[in-house]
Parts: structure tokens; C-alpha cells; sequence
């Protein structure tokens, strides 16, 4: 009987890591691919039409977390609604099974916890990994952490330009930006310029469940 219950446990066990491998599996190549398409076109519907009313939180890493999060989803035509998205021109849609469609809702947050919430800083310590200092080395929807010493701030390569939100806004200003790598690079608030030589620019990271 003891070696049953040992066996039984023993299965438990297993089944248990399964499904805990299961819910952390990462997407592969081609998901990664229509993953990065979906993210970066909710990100420039921020841009086009002001923050969605669905998006809480509304600072850098919110724009990361919400842009994740959708992009994830089934993008069926309630979900097209209300987003405000029309059928024509958009990415293929994202094949994923029920586990990855949770992704974005189980950030880890430091000391073994999980959930839907996380700051900027824990994007980058325990949801991203660092690809580098170059922005050669980007692709479409990394994430650029600068790091001003009592602050930290993200933004997004979306391949022909750079999204972020600035964390705050008004009635005629909704926190949303976009500039151009020439702009930025030219910036007069130097600690803001993606390169190498500045100190504030620690690197590009990638989401942790994307293929390098």
C-alpha cells in the first residue's frame, strides 16, 4: 500500500511540475514574431487614439503590461470593438495555448511572487533579459530601460520609432509620445540618449517568454 501511495504521490509531482512548465513555456520563434506585431501595433493605437479606456495604470511600464496583455489575447471581433480596430491590416493571429494567454498576467514581482502588477524596474529584474547596450541589437518591441537614479523609465522600439508614455497627463495631454531615433539621439536632456556613453541607458531588454 506504501508504494502505492508513493507512486501516486510521485505522479502527482509530476503532473504538477508539468503544468508549472506549462504556464512559464515561452512562445516560440513564430509566435514571438506575431507576438511583436500584435504588441507593437496596440502600442501605436495608444499613440493614434489616445490611451484606451481598458488601460489602468497609465505610466511607462502600464504601457508595457497593457500592450502585453492584449497582445496576448484573442483578437476576435468583440476584442476588435472595443479596441476600436477595424479587420484590415492587422497580424496574423496569435496561436497560443490557454497557459501562454497568461503570460502577461503573472509577471513576477521578486520573492517568489506573481501577479498582474508590476513597476518598471521589476520588468527589467525578473521579467526581461538584458540584450545589450546596442540599438542595433533591437528588434521591434524590446523595451529601453534608462535608470536616473531615483526614477526609472521605459520605453519601446517599435522598429521605426520609440513609444512611451511620460507618466502624466492632462485634459489635452495624454501622457503618450513618439520620436524618432534621430530625435532622440539629439536630445538636449542628454541623460535620455540611447547610447553606449551614457551612464542613465542601461540597455536593451527583451520579455522573457520571447525567443531571442
Amino acid at each position: 500500500m506504501r508504494t502505492v501511495i508513493h507512486g501516486a504521490l510521485a505522479l502527482l509531482l509530476l503532473c504538477s511540475q508539468a503544468l508549472r512548465a506549462e504556464a512559464v513555456a515561452p512562445l516560440d520563434t513564430q509566435q514571438s514574431q506575431v507576438f511583436r506585431a500584435w504588441f507593437v501595433r496596440i502600442a501605436q493605437e495608444q499613440l493614434r487614439q489616445g490611451p484606451s479606456p481598458r488601460w489602468h495604470q497609465q505610466d511607462c511600464a502600464g504601457l508595457v503590461r497593457f500592450a502585453a496583455n492584449e497582445a496576448l489575447k484573442v483578437h476576435d471581433a468583440k476584442w476588435l470593438r472595443a479596441n476600436g480596430l477595424s479587420n484590415r491590416y492587422l497580424p496574423p493571429e496569435l496561436e497560443l495555448s490557454p497557459a501562454q494567454r497568461q503570460l502577461a498576467q503573472q509577471w513576477q514581482q521578486g520573492g517568489g511572487k506573481v501577479g498582474p502588477y508590476v513597476n518598471a524596474i521589476k520588468l527589467i529584474q525578473y521579467n526581461s533579459q538584458l540584450i545589450g547596450r546596442d540599438l542595433n541589437q533591437a528588434r521591434p518591441g524590446d523595451l529601453m530601460f534608462f535608470d536616473q537614479g531615483d526614477d526609472q523609465h521605459l520605453m519601446i522600439w517599435m522598429g521605426r520609432n520609440i513609444a512611451y508614455h511620460t507618466g502624466t497627463s492632462t485634459q489635452t495631454d495624454n501622457g503618450m509620445r513618439s520620436v524618432s531615433l534621430q530625435q532622440l539621439m539629439t536630445w538636449k536632456d542628454t541623460r535620455w540618449i540611447p547610447d553606449e556613453s551614457n551612464p542613465n541607458f542601461i540597455g536593451v531588454y527583451r520579455l522573457h517568454f520571447l525567443s531571442r
